[in-house]
Protein backbone atom coordinates (compact mmCIF):
# COMPACT_ATOMS: atom_id res chain seq x y z
CA UNK A 1 0.00 0.00 0.00
CA UNK A 2 1.17 3.39 -0.95
CA UNK A 3 1.61 6.61 1.28
CA UNK A 4 -1.72 8.24 -0.62
CA UNK A 5 -3.79 5.21 -0.16
CA UNK A 6 -2.89 4.27 3.66
CA UNK A 7 -3.01 8.35 4.29
CA UNK A 8 -6.56 8.23 2.96
CA UNK A 9 -8.16 5.35 4.67
CA UNK A 10 -6.15 6.85 7.69
CA UNK A 11 -7.82 10.34 8.01
CA UNK A 12 -11.38 9.09 7.09
CA UNK A 13 -10.75 6.61 9.89
CA UNK A 14 -9.92 9.46 12.16
CA UNK A 15 -12.73 11.44 10.41
CA UNK A 16 -15.28 8.86 11.69
CA UNK A 17 -13.64 8.43 15.22
CA UNK A 18 -13.98 12.31 15.77
CA UNK A 19 -17.81 12.33 14.13
CA UNK A 20 -19.17 9.23 15.92
CA UNK A 21 -17.43 10.51 19.54
CA UNK A 22 -18.44 14.39 19.55
CA UNK A 23 -22.00 13.14 18.03
CA UNK A 24 -22.27 10.97 21.10
CA UNK A 25 -21.06 13.73 23.79
CA UNK A 26 -23.80 16.10 22.09
CA UNK A 27 -26.50 13.59 22.12
CA UNK A 28 -25.85 12.45 25.72
CA UNK A 29 -25.80 16.12 27.15
CA UNK A 30 -28.78 16.83 24.91
CA UNK A 31 -31.23 14.45 25.93
CA UNK A 32 -32.74 16.53 29.16
CA UNK A 33 -33.74 19.50 25.95
CA UNK A 34 -36.55 17.30 25.04
CA UNK A 35 -39.85 15.54 26.59
CA UNK A 36 -39.29 12.53 28.77
CA UNK A 37 -41.55 10.47 26.63
CA UNK A 38 -38.20 11.33 23.75
CA UNK A 39 -35.52 10.90 25.67
CA UNK A 40 -35.43 7.52 24.83
CA UNK A 41 -35.24 8.51 20.71
CA UNK A 42 -32.30 10.65 21.84
CA UNK A 43 -30.77 8.19 24.02
CA UNK A 44 -30.87 5.58 21.52
CA UNK A 45 -28.85 7.62 18.87
CA UNK A 46 -26.57 8.13 21.21
CA UNK A 47 -26.45 4.61 21.74
CA UNK A 48 -25.43 4.53 18.19
CA UNK A 49 -22.59 6.81 17.90
CA UNK A 50 -21.02 5.16 20.96
CA UNK A 51 -20.99 2.19 20.00
CA UNK A 52 -19.91 3.56 16.48
CA UNK A 53 -16.92 5.74 17.75
CA UNK A 54 -15.53 2.15 20.09
CA UNK A 55 -15.52 0.03 16.87
CA UNK A 56 -13.48 3.27 14.50
CA UNK A 57 -11.29 3.07 17.35
CA UNK A 58 -10.68 -0.61 16.79
CA UNK A 59 -10.59 -0.37 13.22
CA UNK A 60 -8.19 2.52 13.25
CA UNK A 61 -5.85 0.27 15.03
CA UNK A 62 -6.49 -2.72 13.27
CA UNK A 63 -5.70 -1.05 9.91
CA UNK A 64 -2.68 0.80 11.06
CA UNK A 65 -1.69 -3.12 12.14
CA UNK A 66 -2.34 -4.51 9.15
CA UNK A 67 -1.57 -1.98 6.13
CA UNK A 68 1.42 -0.45 6.41
CA UNK A 69 3.01 1.49 4.28
CA UNK A 70 4.50 -0.96 1.43
CA UNK A 71 2.71 -3.58 2.86
CA UNK A 72 1.90 -6.72 1.39
CA UNK A 73 -1.49 -7.21 0.32
CA UNK A 74 -2.16 -10.79 1.32
CA UNK A 75 -1.08 -10.05 4.87
CA UNK A 76 -3.47 -6.64 5.16
CA UNK A 77 -6.31 -8.80 4.46
CA UNK A 78 -5.42 -11.40 6.96
CA UNK A 79 -4.53 -9.01 9.56
CA UNK A 80 -7.31 -6.40 9.30
CA UNK A 81 -10.56 -7.43 11.08
CA UNK A 82 -13.76 -6.49 8.72
CA UNK A 83 -16.01 -7.52 11.32
CA UNK A 84 -15.28 -5.17 13.61
CA UNK A 85 -17.62 -3.27 10.87
CA UNK A 86 -19.64 -6.34 10.80
CA UNK A 87 -20.31 -6.30 14.60
CA UNK A 88 -20.55 -2.70 14.70
CA UNK A 89 -23.56 -2.87 11.80
CA UNK A 90 -25.59 -5.34 13.94
CA UNK A 91 -25.63 -3.52 16.84
CA UNK A 92 -26.33 -0.36 15.46
CA UNK A 93 -28.16 -0.93 12.32
CA UNK A 94 -31.33 -2.05 14.21
CA UNK A 95 -30.98 0.04 16.83
CA UNK A 96 -31.11 3.62 13.60
CA UNK A 97 -34.67 1.89 13.06
CA UNK A 98 -35.59 1.95 17.22
CA UNK A 99 -34.90 5.55 16.93
CA UNK A 100 -37.07 6.29 14.06
CA UNK A 101 -40.10 4.34 15.37
CA UNK A 102 -39.59 6.06 18.90
CA UNK A 103 -39.58 9.43 17.74
CA UNK A 104 -42.80 9.31 15.94
CA UNK A 105 -44.40 8.58 19.60
CA UNK A 106 -46.71 6.02 18.11
CA UNK A 107 -49.35 4.18 20.44
CA UNK A 108 -47.26 1.39 22.35
CA UNK A 109 -49.36 -1.93 20.01
CA UNK A 110 -47.63 0.11 16.51
CA UNK A 111 -44.54 0.44 17.88
CA UNK A 112 -44.17 -3.38 18.66
CA UNK A 113 -45.65 -4.16 15.77
CA UNK A 114 -43.18 -2.08 13.45
CA UNK A 115 -39.80 -3.18 15.75
CA UNK A 116 -40.61 -7.14 15.78
CA UNK A 117 -40.51 -6.57 12.04
CA UNK A 118 -37.66 -4.27 11.40
CA UNK A 119 -35.04 -5.54 13.78
CA UNK A 120 -35.05 -8.67 12.90
CA UNK A 121 -34.86 -8.03 9.50
CA UNK A 122 -31.68 -5.84 9.86
CA UNK A 123 -29.98 -8.16 11.88
CA UNK A 124 -30.06 -10.37 8.83
CA UNK A 125 -29.46 -8.34 6.38
CA UNK A 126 -26.05 -7.57 8.44
CA UNK A 127 -25.60 -11.14 8.90
CA UNK A 128 -25.76 -11.83 5.48
CA UNK A 129 -23.73 -9.57 4.03
CA UNK A 130 -20.89 -10.69 6.27
CA UNK A 131 -19.50 -13.64 4.46
CA UNK A 132 -19.87 -11.87 0.98
CA UNK A 133 -17.46 -8.70 2.15
CA UNK A 134 -14.62 -11.29 3.65
CA UNK A 135 -14.73 -12.77 0.70
CA UNK A 136 -15.21 -16.82 2.06
CA UNK A 137 -17.20 -18.85 -0.71
CA UNK A 138 -19.26 -19.76 2.67
CA UNK A 139 -21.06 -22.97 1.46
CA UNK A 140 -19.79 -22.91 -1.94
CA UNK A 141 -22.08 -19.66 -2.21
CA UNK A 142 -20.33 -16.69 -4.37
CA UNK A 143 -19.43 -13.07 -2.97
CA UNK A 144 -22.54 -12.13 -5.38
CA UNK A 145 -24.86 -14.42 -3.91
CA UNK A 146 -24.22 -13.72 -0.43
CA UNK A 147 -24.75 -9.88 -1.72
CA UNK A 148 -28.19 -11.14 -3.16
CA UNK A 149 -29.09 -12.78 0.18
CA UNK A 150 -28.91 -9.71 1.68
CA UNK A 151 -30.51 -7.78 -0.44
CA UNK A 152 -33.94 -9.40 0.75
CA UNK A 153 -34.35 -8.03 3.98
CA UNK A 154 -33.05 -4.80 2.91
CA UNK A 155 -36.21 -4.72 0.75
CA UNK A 156 -38.15 -6.09 2.84
CA UNK A 157 -37.04 -3.21 5.15
CA UNK A 158 -38.03 -0.54 2.16
CA UNK A 159 -41.39 -1.72 2.05
CA UNK A 160 -42.25 -1.38 5.87
CA UNK A 161 -40.43 2.22 5.82
CA UNK A 162 -42.05 3.83 2.36
CA UNK A 163 -45.18 2.07 2.87
CA UNK A 164 -46.05 0.69 6.58
CA UNK A 165 -44.71 3.78 8.59
CA UNK A 166 -46.01 5.86 5.91
CA UNK A 167 -49.58 4.89 7.71
CA UNK A 168 -48.27 6.63 10.57
CA UNK A 169 -47.04 10.12 9.37
CA UNK A 170 -50.54 11.19 8.79
CA UNK A 171 -50.70 11.93 12.80
CA UNK A 172 -47.48 14.17 12.46
CA UNK A 173 -47.11 17.71 12.38
CA UNK A 174 -46.37 19.26 9.05
CA UNK A 175 -43.15 20.16 9.83
CA UNK A 176 -42.49 16.71 11.48
CA UNK A 177 -44.07 15.04 8.73
CA UNK A 178 -40.87 17.00 6.31
CA UNK A 179 -38.50 15.95 8.78
CA UNK A 180 -38.75 12.20 9.35
CA UNK A 181 -39.49 11.88 5.44
CA UNK A 182 -36.06 13.69 5.09
CA UNK A 183 -34.42 11.21 7.50
CA UNK A 184 -36.10 8.52 6.32
CA UNK A 185 -34.57 9.48 2.62
CA UNK A 186 -31.22 9.97 4.20
CA UNK A 187 -30.86 6.39 5.86
CA UNK A 188 -32.11 4.68 2.80
CA UNK A 189 -29.79 6.73 0.24
CA UNK A 190 -26.47 6.47 2.51
CA UNK A 191 -27.51 2.60 3.36
CA UNK A 192 -27.18 2.98 -0.81
CA UNK A 193 -23.74 3.24 -0.35
CA UNK A 194 -23.20 0.11 1.56
CA UNK A 195 -24.26 -2.26 -1.57
CA UNK A 196 -22.45 -0.08 -3.92
CA UNK A 197 -18.90 -0.60 -2.35
CA UNK A 198 -19.49 -4.08 -1.75
CA UNK A 199 -20.10 -4.79 -5.68
CA UNK A 200 -16.77 -3.02 -5.98
CA UNK A 201 -14.75 -5.47 -4.83
CA UNK A 202 -17.32 -8.39 -4.96
CA UNK A 203 -16.19 -10.44 -8.02
CA UNK A 204 -12.39 -10.37 -6.02
CA UNK A 205 -11.92 -14.65 -5.16
CA UNK A 206 -8.40 -13.75 -3.03
CA UNK A 207 -7.46 -10.79 -0.87
CA UNK A 208 -8.74 -7.27 -2.07
CA UNK A 209 -6.56 -4.96 -3.92
CA UNK A 210 -4.90 -1.75 -2.42
CA UNK A 211 -7.73 0.18 -4.30
CA UNK A 212 -10.33 -1.97 -3.20
CA UNK A 213 -9.65 -1.58 0.32
CA UNK A 214 -9.19 2.19 -0.26
CA UNK A 215 -12.66 2.38 -1.55
CA UNK A 216 -14.01 0.63 0.59
CA UNK A 217 -13.75 1.92 3.72
CA UNK A 218 -13.81 5.17 2.49
CA UNK A 219 -17.40 4.73 1.18
CA UNK A 220 -18.39 2.53 4.35
CA UNK A 221 -17.27 5.20 6.83
CA UNK A 222 -18.45 8.64 4.71
CA UNK A 223 -22.14 6.02 4.82
CA UNK A 224 -21.69 5.12 8.26
CA UNK A 225 -21.07 9.07 9.54
CA UNK A 226 -24.36 10.44 7.60
CA UNK A 227 -26.52 7.27 8.47
CA UNK A 228 -25.43 7.75 12.21
CA UNK A 229 -24.23 11.60 13.08
CA UNK A 230 -26.48 13.46 10.95
CA UNK A 231 -29.34 10.67 11.08
CA UNK A 232 -29.23 11.09 15.25
CA UNK A 233 -29.53 14.82 14.68
CA UNK A 234 -32.11 15.11 12.46
CA UNK A 235 -33.35 12.81 15.41
CA UNK A 236 -32.93 14.93 18.09
CA UNK A 237 -34.08 18.03 16.10
CA UNK A 238 -37.65 16.23 15.69
CA UNK A 239 -38.33 14.93 19.06
CA UNK A 240 -36.91 18.93 20.09
CA UNK A 241 -39.82 20.34 17.69
CA UNK A 242 -42.11 17.66 19.13
CA UNK A 243 -41.25 18.46 22.45
CA UNK A 244 -42.66 22.22 21.89
CA UNK A 245 -45.54 21.94 19.91
CA UNK A 246 -47.05 18.58 22.62
CA UNK A 247 -45.70 21.39 25.66
CA UNK A 248 -46.23 25.02 26.01
CA UNK A 249 -44.46 25.05 29.06
CA UNK A 250 -41.38 23.09 27.60
CA UNK A 251 -41.82 25.94 24.58
CA UNK A 252 -41.22 28.76 26.48
CA UNK A 253 -38.81 27.67 29.20
CA UNK A 254 -36.75 26.45 25.68
CA UNK A 255 -37.23 29.78 24.28
CA UNK A 256 -35.97 31.57 27.86
CA UNK A 257 -32.93 29.56 27.70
Amino acid sequence: MNLTQHLAVYNMLSLGIASMLFTSIFLWIGRERVLPKYRMAVMVSATVTSIAAYHYFRMFDSFNHAYPVGGNVDAGFAGYNVGYRYVDWFLTVPLLLVELVAVMGLVRAVQSSLLKRLVPAAALMIVLGYPGDMHTQLFGLSNGAWGALSTIPFLYIMYVLFVEISKSLASQSPKVQGLLKGARILLVATWGVYPITFILAMNNTGSPTFQDVVSREIGYSIADILAKCVFGLLIFTVARIKSAEESKEFAAAELRD
